[in-house]
């Protein structure tokens, strides 16, 4: 079992929490708690609460639950990127290792997410992607399509989300989606739910600009049709 946990830090949970079933994910058992609420599609969107004015509002940490810790611990020290290990309140563990200048972490649970049309897909900002995506073989991402320049490379887990490189210097991670339905249709469900969203048409596919309660615009982004410079991996 792999996943993708995207884990987006905001000052305003409640408003994020409808948001996110807005774009068709929905609440894991659990009750929601401005704590922490998670809300599954193919992959896991976790939306943790902090203080208004935090240094940490607006953050997204890029997490992967595995199946088998130590084997993915052997096969990242087979890399040669130091392994940090972080033993949790409830006794598990959890595996820290820089990418790009900013941690990836990894750690285990005893759930799939219940998958959907969906899908997170966190985009980690790299100088290289190339080195960081030996990282995100080594912890079970799968290469999907990469760009022929070598600046974009993207990533599948077997029990659901999704994962991208994109070549910059900032080693921030990026929240978005890509959905594969009607686009059109959701935005108008977005639109329909008070929120203002947009299609846009890109070179490689279309997207929705999708307007968040902090303030920022999101990307929806569509399935990737045009592999115009691009090329599948998988």
């Amino acid at each position: 079992m792999t996943t993708v946990r995207s884990i987006l830090d905001t000052a305003h949970p409640a408003a994020w929490h409808d948001l996110a079933t807005a774009l068709g994910l929905r609440r894991h058992d659990a009750p929601a708690d401005d704590d922490w609420t998670e809300f599954d599609g193919d992959g896991v969107l976790a939306i943790r609460g902090v203080d208004d004015g935090s240094a940490d509002d607006g953050r997204v940490d890029l997490q992967v639950v595995v199946a088998d810790l130590p084997a993915v611990r052997r096969s990242l020290e087979g890399t040669g990127v130091a392994v940090r290990t972080t033993t949790l309140a409830d006794g598990g563990e959890l595996l820290a290792v820089d990418v790009a200048g900013a941690p990836v972490t990894i750690t285990t649970a005893d759930r799939a997410a219940a998958g959907g049309a969906t899908s997170v897909m966190p985009i980690r900002y790299a100088s290289s992607v190339a080195d960081a995506a030996r990282v995100f073989r080594a912890v079970g991402l799968r290469p999907r399509i990469a760009a022929d320049g070598g600046g974009w490379a993207d990533f599948t887990a077997d029990d659901g989300g999704l994962a991208a490189l994109h070549h910059g210097e900032d080693g921030r991670t990026e929240l978005s989606f890509e959905h594969r339905g009607d686009l059109d249709a959701l935005a108008a469900r977005l639109r329909a739910g008070g929120y203002e969203a947009d299609v846009v048409d890109e070179a490689y596919n279309r997207t929705v600009l999708v307007t968040t309660p902090d303030g920022w615009r999101l990307w929806v982004n569509g399935t990737q049709e045009d592999l115009h410079g691009y090329s599948r991996q998988d």
